[in-house]
């Protein structure tokens, strides 16, 4: 069961103008679901994605990269989930391009201005001609009011849904910010998550939209992990249709882009978190804040050798508090030189270890306590930088390790 997360209400998931969604049953993999999805972007939307850093990446993520630079202007979007498109050399590509071509067609389009996006199983032939099939469906159905209906159609081993809407003001009109996600498991994303969505009628000049989504993946899905594997196929797309009547927003750091940035990174956290408190058999949600190394990127890399831990991930789902294996875990971060008399290591309130030994106020019995709720944060110092306001620090969220986890990819293919 995911960890305090419910389906979205999809009254809450706010249309943004400019954006259509459409999803069609292709039979991709499983019949009687939804798993083609079609989106229209307005004229003179702007688009910009970070993509999986995976050396074997998929088919789709490798002509997104093509259409994004050949710059034409994206006005579609093509996903299917059920199957991968990942591993599937030369002939991949071809029914990536063939998918693109055949919705092109549909929309008076060029190709190139079709991005396409596939999750699923890794290693299959892309069924490319029940998605053309299924085409004429997917796009009797575009409506402005989908996204509910979208974040169901991207899922593959999720639970629920994830999705979440934000409205803020910028010079006197109201502007959207609305977003869907999907991830349960394969997830350590190094740029964003399996696959990611966020559009905004917000007039953003189309210069900063590359920032935008890259800040927005560093603060969000690039810092989340469930089992540390990095997907061939993660995808997270920024789309501003530019429908909203204010002035241009020509810098990230003015009154507006501000606001912007705040509301588009507020989005991508939510969905982030949604994905850990969805991970596969996670009964845990757990938040790592690491602090005092020389540098952010020391703290990034002992909160991650702490969440990647097996040992510290399933002490986690037993509610067990050998709170030593955190302690390992920052010790083989990789530091060379850190200096173990200067680790402190909190469990929520609860001061644990301190100058690299056990606390002499530590009792297992709070260890325990804090260890059996559902939501837990670990705080680590690393005493390796002095106390102040720009202290290095950095958070990751993750889950815990359970019999399910092992059952559900066990089963994945069957």
């Amino acid at each position: 069961m995911p960890v305090n997360l419910t389906a979205p209400n999809p009254s809450t998931l706010l249309p943004v103008p400019g954006i259509e969604i459409g999803t069609a049953m292709a039979g991709i993999r499983k019949a009687g679901r939804r798993d083609l999805s079609v989106w229209r972007l307005a004229e003179g939307s702007a688009v910009a994605g970070v993509f999986t850093q995976n050396r074997f990446c998929a088919a789709p993520v490798q002509v997104c990269r093509e259409h994004l630079a050949a710059g034409h202007g994206v006005r579609a979007l093509l996903i299917n989930t059920g199957n991968a498109n990942a591993g599937t050399g030369e002939d991949g590509l071809i029914r990536a391009r063939q998918g693109c071509i055949a919705l092109a067609r549909h929309l008076d389009l060029s190709p190139e201005q079709v991005l396409p996006f596939s999750t699923g199983v890794i290693m299959e032939t892309l069924p490319v001609e029940r998605i053309e099939a299924a085409l004429p469906a997917a796009l009797a159905d575009l409506k402005s009011n989908q996204w509910a209906v979208a974040a169901e159609a991207i899922m593959t081993t999720d639970t629920l849904p994830k999705a979440a809407s934000r409205q803020i003001g910028i010079g006197g009109q109201l502007v959207t910010v609305t977003g869907i996600a999907k991830g349960a498991g394969m997830i350590r994303p190094n740029m964003a998550t399996m696959l990611g969505y966020i559009a905004t009628d917000a007039n953003l000049a189309p210069r900063l939209m590359q920032e935008l989504v890259r800040e927005a993946a560093d603060r969000s899905f690039n810092r989340i992990t469930i089992d540390g594997d990095t997907s061939t196929n993660d995808s997270f797309l920024l789309i501003a249709s530019r429908q909203a009547a204010h002035e241009e927003i020509d810098s990230l750091d003015s009154p507006a882009g501000l606001a912007l940035r705040a509301a588009v990174i507020a989005v991508a956290e939510q969905l982030a978190q949604a994905i850990v408190r969805d991970g596969e058999g996670a009964t845990k949600f757990i938040t790592l804040r690491v602090e005092g190394g020389k540098t952010k990127e020391e703290c990034r890399q002992v909160a991650y050798a702490i969440a990647h831990s097996p040992l510290v991930k399933t002490a986690f789902f037993a509610s067990d508090p050998n709170l030593g294996r955190i302690l390992a875990a920052v010790g083989y971060a990789g530091i060379a030189d850190l200096d173990q008399t200067r680790i402190e290591l909190w469990l929520d309130e609860v001061h644990v270890a301190t100058r690299g030994g056990r606390h002499p106020d530590y009792q297992e019995a709070d260890g325990q306590r804090v260890m059996k709720q559902a939501e837990i944060t670990v705080k680590v110092d690393l005493g390796r930088a002095p106390a102040g306001e720009n202290r290095p620090r950095a958070t990751v969220w993750t889950c815990d390790l359970s019999h399910d986890y092992v059952t559900i990819n066990a089963d994945y293919r069957s």
